[in-house]
């Protein structure tokens, strides 16, 4: 039996730890210091933009096929299991407002055919016809294999669906230590110390988020993250605006249909000044509000119920995600720092892990 465990159940640990309750003899603990989704993954809007991204090769375009691909079949196993994870299959639609855009985008969606993919480049003609309630863009390019997905649901989903599978959830226990001995050159965990008692382990995921940072420090062999302040507001009008209604994203604004009338509109990006975390400033979400408003006035008449705030983790001095092996380490792996993009990599995420897990221990 080969012990594992996951520190971290955001969105990342959670996926983590349902593609490894699908392997045979691993014996899976899940750890969390606070409630899952609790921290950056609960503070994310879950719009998955895949196919629509600009990214045609290398290790970013890698992570989102795998998990555009993986998408698909994992919400039928959570599906099968009984667990209904809300979300918008109605695509992606990315607004245009300056008249040479369809230049832009001709290359990349005859590329995405060649692969499968569909982008559709809309006109303001075709724009009216479709998306009536959207103003003030010149036309629009139209991912219809793109969606959007609610962060939470889906990492409950995962958790319930792993914990079917036989894995082991210790929530609201807080790693105070790691028991260490040098192994060929390089450093392994033998035990995981933790507020409830020990853990022994033959391998541990780190997928804390920014919680990974103090993690790997105490380890030394600090992963530097950064804070990265997003809000977002949700706004609730009397009812849906129309039949057809996909994520509307226009400058960096995304518009986020949940139902019923009730829309997240988001998100703002903040960085740290100096060591601090960054505090909300509200005017940045007022100029979020009234960009969305421009482009979808229906929203003006509604009534904002909810608001929020998360901090993102932000590699330093390399992309994001960091996924892979801990430096001076022969057990540990890291699966954090994904910024902007957990939601939209944690199938991938997840996947890179196993395979990682499954040719370390073959």
């Amino acid at each position: 039996m080969v012990r594992i465990a996951i520190v971290g159940s955001g969105v990342v640990g959670a996926a983590i730890a349902y593609e490894l309750s699908l392997i045979p003899g691993w014996e899976i603990t899940l750890l969390d210091r606070n409630l899952p989704a609790d921290g950056s993954t609960g503070a994310a809007l879950g719009v998955l933009m895949g196919i629509i991204s600009r990214k045609t090769k290398g290790r970013a375009w890698r992570l989102r096929m795998a998990s555009m691909e993986r998408y698909p079949s994992l919400l039928k196993e959570l599906t099968a299991k009984g667990f209904h994870v809300p979300h918008n299959s109605q695509g992606i639609l990315r607004l245009e407002f300056e008249p040479n855009y369809p230049e832009n985008w001709e290359k990349l969606v005859a590329f995405r055919k060649t692969q499968g993919y569909r982008l559709e480049i809309w006109d303001s003609k075709q724009l009216r016809a479709k998306c009536h309630q959207v103003d003030s863009a010149v036309g629009a390019i139209y991912s219809p294999q793109d969606f959007q997905i609610n962060p939470r649901h889906l990492t409950t989903a995962l958790i319930g669906a792993a914990e079917s599978n036989g894995v082991t959830c210790q929530f609201g226990v807080e790693v105070t230590d790691f028991l260490i001995a040098l192994t060929n050159e390089k450093q392994r965990c033998d035990r995981i110390i933790t507020s409830d008692g020990e853990l022994p382990v033959d391998w541990v995921v780190i997928a804390a988020g920014l919680g990974s940072l103090p993690l790997t420090t105490q380890l030394d062999s600090t992963q530097e993250l950064i804070p990265v302040l997003g809000q977002a507001i949700r706004v609730q009008l009397s009812g849906a605006i129309a039949n057809f209604e996909p994520v509307i994203s226009g400058d960096d604004v995304h518009i986020v249909p949940l139902g019923g009338g009730a829309y997240w509109v988001g998100a703002t990006v903040q960085f740290p000044e100096g060591a601090e975390s960054p505090v909300a400033d509200s005017e940045l979400m007022i100029k979020v509000w009234e960009r969305a408003c421009q482009f979808y006035p229906a929203l003006q008449s509604g009534m904002i119920v909810e608001s929020w705030t998360g901090l993102r983790p932000r590699p330093v001095n390399q992309s994001a995600p960091v996924l892979g092996p801990l430096a001076g380490y022969d057990n540990i792996s890291l699966a954090t720092g994904h910024y902007r993009n957990g939601v939209l990599l944690a199938p991938a995420s997840a996947i890179a892990i196993r395979d990682q897990l499954l040719e370390a221990l073959a």
